[in-house]
């Protein structure tokens, strides 16, 4: 009977050194990543069309960055730029917390490295930060420990 609690163990202590021999893996491509990012960044002044969260194929993205993304991200969604540098009209994919910052119809100071925004800095003053979302609905439980609380 002992011994089924040994492999048990050993699967366990396996299963551990593998994630984190796969957890270094990553933190070395992120890595490498980052500074071909640093690498290339560029600084353009661009106006702002759009902006929404699309699927790659439905992006609008060049055919062959949309043949590069792994088949698990073409599935999620990307947050899109529209946005016109100089006389071209471009589509962009923006850093999430970039996305949220830029505003729609106006110029801004956009740090880019490729397609990827890394950065914004608004032209005229800085940009708004909009407000945090509160959530419409609250959960049976949260209402029961208010009510148990008296905030009802």
């Amino acid at each position: 009977m002992w011994w089924i609690w040994l492999i048990i163990l050993a699967v366990i202590v396996a299963v551990i050194i593998v994630l984190v021999v796969l957890g270094k893996k990553a933190k070395k491509r992120q890595a490498e990543q980052e500074e071909q990012i640093e690498a290339s960044k560029q600084v353009l002044s661009m106006l702002v069309i759009d902006k929404k969260k699309l699927r790659v194929k439905e992006s609008g993205l060049p055919q062959m960055v949309i043949d590069q993304t792994p088949k698990l991200m073409r599935r999620s969604k990307l947050p899109i730029v529209k946005a016109k540098v100089g006389p071209k009209i471009m589509t962009f994919i923006a850093d999430p917390k970039v996305f949220e910052i830029l505003p729609v119809k106006k110029e801004i100071k956009a740090t880019v490295s490729g397609l990827y925004i890394v950065g914004a800095k608004g032209i005229r003053g800085p940009l708004e930060v909009p407000p945090k979302k509160k959530k419409k609905k609250e959960s049976a439980f949260n209402r029961l420990l208010r009510k148990g609380r008296g905030e009802l």
